[in-house]
């Protein structure tokens, strides 16, 4: 579509101007015709339901923002609804969210309260955190420290716009991304990944030439690098034709061909230079930048320049109120310069008008620098007193933030203590914790010069739930600041600042004298340890723990307690110790009267009686907690309940009310607008589907729960389930995709035994499927060497499943076959100490002990038989027809042709409808060698050799390598040179995806290609 001529910025006058109005140098778009069609495209996509996302890069005044002004205008006219918001430069404080609440105020005007209303779903106090001053109320008292309200706050933005945009095309910019916050980036990066179908657009800008190595934008940059569905434009200068086509839109005739060279080549293409030099053609090129902007300003009279100098020191905007304030102008006096200023380009009146910014940002950081030291520091004191005694001359959101940074830049520690502080209360509350530790770092600086009558004053503006700070008119001291600087940090994922932080707060404190504080930090850096992949950290558990024993029941010490029984439930599963120490956290949150932790700690509790054998007891818990925290009200415990339940309730064997659980989990989480544990849930009920044989399902489920798994554990855990399908279905290449991506995401959580041991079966599975055997002997024996606890049969039984297999499939290659004594010692020794208490397991324990059989060479078909009668009344056809297969394939080893007909047809039958191709590929194979038929008329011979595509000279070839030849032992037996036998032996290797000789044995002998090799 053809975009129409964008608005005039500022056309709007401000009211109190009457009229006055900002006239654009440059009326005219040069040179960006492709950006334009580029994003036009994009905006009928999206009216088509297919999200958009940009991200627009240029150098200051290339442009960027007149950009977004004709696009929003061509949307408008098309159409679509459009927001946008700007991230305030406030150096380095930031203001949380700032572009997100002003494009959501925007919104809220165009499409009114009940519109918004119906988009949060009846979560309009949660949205208050970004729309403080709103009609919403906000939630009463300040949140709990923790990282769910964010993630809850992330999801209903997103979710909100995903609704608006539902009925209507919505087009979102978010300008000077430079200047913006981490939780503006972070709330940002989650709607980049997490956009649906819908008809939103959402378009960001950044100033590129302010991007240096170590701004914090660049990492953000990088991440967006990732993701498919974010692109780039990136504006370049103008050419010599260009600058000419815009010199003609500002003087309204067509320039010398002079003319137009010489701004050509002193603006060097920079569409606001050819303004600047345009308007003032007489400044030499000897002059700077900032000169050349300087001299706009300083045609205007002493007291316009004297306001514009105030405005420049309020920030990107400056509110028309606050300015009047703080200069002391009367009202008529201020309004005439104001006018001066607007009418000469310098200030423009904002669209909400209530206050002004300058006409570019290079304008006001030429304004700024400008100022003396002096001047700047008495500017912002004379801001901070104006705001303090009327916060309400500036948006709610700003007021404690701005009137920190205030003080701090008026170098008055003395005031700027208690403001900062204030502001990181405010900051937590609205969820921004990257802001929150900031600001607290700021405050633990300026501790020591402010006088200690005055620290003696305070009090502790923001308690932590589970440090004890003593009664509510205890003087506020530096421990108790570390301690909130601590939690901030590591909410706001600097953990290794929090790290040295608890390091600083321990060398300080007496342990003997604060026990509870001493241990409350020896918990963080528990955590933090072991985040950090530093450890484990149990030695930090433990000090914690001596520090509590003696203690009586309190909060510290069932944190802590809850701590000790978390870290044995996920490092030694199944142990007496884990079980006591979950036992006695229960005990002693519920004497103190923490409810939270009792949850907690009695999921914890439920999960170590399974792993210890008393399976039902420990479901029957689950179940009390899950409900319980749904009657308080506690749905962050209700999640982990409900979650750990469908995962037990599988673990059981019991698949069908496993899937049932995790659904109505999913579902749960949907109603409180937690996607994160939406996806969660839905990648339980994979494992559950996948189990059950209902694959296609599964692949539908994960689908939907990959689009909401933000969470790096979430989506590694679910890229495993498909992994696994992937190669139940014959994929091996996108099993070992996907294990790779899994790895990466897990991080330094695959040390624990409920990561690690699956992540190795896979692994394993993925290097037998390839035909390496050997790597498959290798990770199985690693992770079997490293000590399988006693509540890791879950995971466990498959593993040495895996382990067997592979050594079954390889007893017929030489060098395999070297290790197999070893490796079976090794599995039977491993298997020995798992429990087999449930029927699944049970099941899987006599898999296990036919695999063996099979391996040692045994053709005996009872133990399939075993096995597959413990697995028939269980729901897991895969598993059923793999042991059907290989019951066969002993049975006519034994010469029971009439026993195995029926078996190898059921088996067919199961691989053909769950798409298990290797299976149905296996089990045709054997039927065709034995002429069994499958339930059709009887099949011919087949020819599997020639099925992979060898050659009848590679075939003999392979036939000499599976007898472990080497190639010369080839060449003389076949009359050939060893060079062409070891071209041979190259290409069949390549033909069956192989490496190495010995994993081309291994192919040839689990295909059973030649039976008497």
């Amino acid at each position: 579509m053809a975009a129409p001529p964008a608005p005039v910025a500022g056309a709007e006058a401000h009211d109190i101007l009457g009229g006055v109005r900002a006239v654009r140098l440059s009326p005219v778009l040069a040179g960006r015709t492709e950006e334009l069609k580029t994003l036009d495209a994009a905006l009928a996509r999206a009216s088509a339901g297919e999200p958009q996302a940009f991200v627009v890069a240029g150098e200051a005044g290339v442009g960027k923002t007149r950009l977004v002004e004709e696009f929003l205008a061509a949307a408008r006219a098309a159409g679509a609804v459009t927001a946008a918001g700007g991230c305030v430069e406030l150096g380095a404080d930031g203001l949380p969210f700032a572009p997100f609440t002003t494009a959501l105020r925007a919104l809220q005007r165009e499409l009114g309260d009940e519109a918004i209303a119906a988009a949060v779903g009846g979560r309009e106090e949660e949205l208050s955190r970004l729309l403080p001053d709103s009609s919403y109320a906000p939630p009463a008292g300040a949140p709990p420290h923790e990282r769910d309200g964010r993630t809850r706050l992330f999801e209903l933005t997103a979710q909100s716009l995903e609704r608006l945009a539902a009925e209507r095309t919505v087009v979102l910019a978010l300008e000077d991304l430079h200047w913006s916050d981490r939780s503006t980036r972070e709330l940002l990066s989650f709607l980049f990944r997490t956009m649906q179908a819908t008809r939103l657009v959402v378009l960001a800008t950044y100033r590129s030439d302010d991007i240096h190595r170590r701004h914090p934008l660049r990492p953000f940059l990088a991440e967006l690098d990732r993701l498919r569905s974010v692109r780039r434009i990136e504006l370049a200068r103008l050419s010599r034709d260009e600058v000419a086509a815009q010199l003609t839109g500002i003087h309204g005739t067509v320039p010398a061909p002079t003319h137009a060279d010489d701004i050509f080549r002193r603006s060097e293409g920079n569409p606001f230079f050819v303004e600047e030099l345009s308007a003032n053609p007489d400044c030499s090129l000897s002059e700077s930048l900032r000169d050349l902007l300087l001299v706009r300003v300083e045609r205007l009279t002493e007291p316009a320049q004297r306001v514009v100098r105030v405005a420049a020191e309020a920030g990107s905007h400056a509110e028309h109120a606050l300015l009047s304030a703080v200069t002391g102008e009367g009202e008529d006096a201020l309004l005439e310069s104001l006018r001066e200023a607007v009418a000469h380009n310098v200030l423009v009146p904002d669209e909400d008008g209530e206050s002004y910014r300058f006409r570019h940002a290079l304008l006001r950081e030429a304004v700024r620098d400008d100022l003396l030291p002096g001047e700047r520091s008495r500017l912002n004191r004379r801001y901070a007193e104006v705001l303090q005694a009327d916060p309400t001359l500036v948006r709610a959101e700003q007021r404690l933030t701005r009137i920190a940074r205030h003080w701090h830049h008026g170098r008055d520690s003395t005031r700027a203590l208690p403001a900062v502080l204030a502001a990181a209360v405010e900051a937590r509350c609205r969820h921004a914790f990257a802001e929150q530790y900031e600001l607290l770092k700021r405050a633990m600086e300026l501790w020591d010069d402010v006088p200690r009558e005055i620290r003696a004053r305070l009090r502790p503006a923001d308690r932590i739930e589970d440090f004890e700070t003593g009664a509510a008119d205890t003087p506020l001291t530096e421990l108790d600041l570390l301690a909130e600087t601590v939690v901030a940090a590591r909410l706001a994922d600097e953990r290794e600042r929090a790290l040295a932080l608890t390091r600083r707060a321990l060398e300080a404190i007496d342990e003997a004298a604060e026990p509870l504080r001493a241990a409350w930090f020896w918990v963080q850096r528990h955590w933090l340890v072991e985040d950090l992949a530093r450890g484990d950290g149990r030695a930090e558990l433990d000090h914690a723990l001596r520090l509590v024993r003696d203690l009586p029941p309190s909060r510290v010490p069932a944190l802590v307690l809850t701590a000790a029984a978390s870290w044995e439930m996920l490092h030694r599963p199944g142990r007496p110790e884990g079980l006591a120490a979950a036992e006695l956290a229960v005990r002693t949150a519920a004497a103190a009267g923490e409810e939270n932790l009792e949850l907690n700690a009695q999921v914890t509790l439920g999960i170590h009686l399974e792993d210890s054998g008393r399976e039902e007891v420990g479901v029957g818990i689950l179940r009390e907690a899950r409900d319980r925290a749904r009657r308080s009200g506690d749905y962050t415990a209700a999640a982990r309940a409900e979650l750990n339940l469908a995962a037990a309730l599988e673990n059981l064997g019991r698949s069908r009310e496993a899937a049932e659980v995790a659904a109505d989990a999913a579902r749960a989480a949907a109603s409180r607008g937690r996607r994160d544990k939406v996806a969660f849930s839905l990648g339980n009920q994979v494992d559950s589907l996948v189990a059950m044989g209902r694959w296609d399902e599964a692949e539908r489920v994960a689908d939907r729960a990959e689009r909401d798994a933000v969470v790096a554990l979430t989506y590694g855990n679910l890229v495993q389930a498909r992994a696994r399908l992937a190669l139940f279905r014959g994929d091996v290449a996108r099993a070992e995709a996907l294990l790779a991506t899994a790895r990466d995401r897990l991080g330094p959580q695959q040390t624990q035994p409920q990561m690690a041991i699956p992540l190795s079966t896979l692994t394993a599975s993925v290097a037998a499927a390839r035909g390496d055997l050997t790597g498959a002997r290798e990770e199985a024996a690693r992770t079997v060497d490293a000590g399988l606890a006693p509540g890791v049969h879950r995971y466990a039984w498959l593993l040495l499943e895996v382990a067997a297999e592979a050594e079954g499939d390889g007893r017929r290659v030489p060098a395999f076959a070297r290790g197999t004594a070893a490796a079976l010692a090794r599995i039977r020794t491993a298997a020995a100490g798992l429990s087999c208490s449930a029927p699944v397991w049970a099941a899987h324990a006599l898999l296990l002990r036919a695999q063996l059989a099979r391996a040692a060479g045994d053709p005996d078909p009872a133990p399939w038989a075993a096995a597959a009668a413990a697995f028939e009344p269980l729901d897991r056809p895969y598993e059923l027809a793999r042991v059907r297969h290989r019951w066969a394939e002993a049975l006519l080893a034994a010469g029971d042709r009439e026993g195995a007909a029926p078996l190898l047809a059921d088996a067919h039958a199961t691989a053909g409808a769950l798409g298990a191709v290797p299976l149905r590929t296996a089990v045709t194979a054997l039927a065709s060698r034995a002429r069994v038929s499958l339930g059709g008329p009887d099949p011919a011979p087949a020819d599997p050799v020639r099925a992979l595509g060898l050659t009848s000279r590679e075939q003999e070839v392979l036939r000499l390598v599976t007898a472990g030849r080497s190639n010369r032992q080839i060449a003389e037996e076949l009359f050939i040179s060893p060079k062409t036998a070891s071209v041979h032996v190259s290409n069949l290797m390549a033909k069956l995806g192989v490496s190495a000789r010995g994993e081309a044995a291994a192919t040839a002998h689990r295909l059973r290609l030649f039976e008497d090799a």
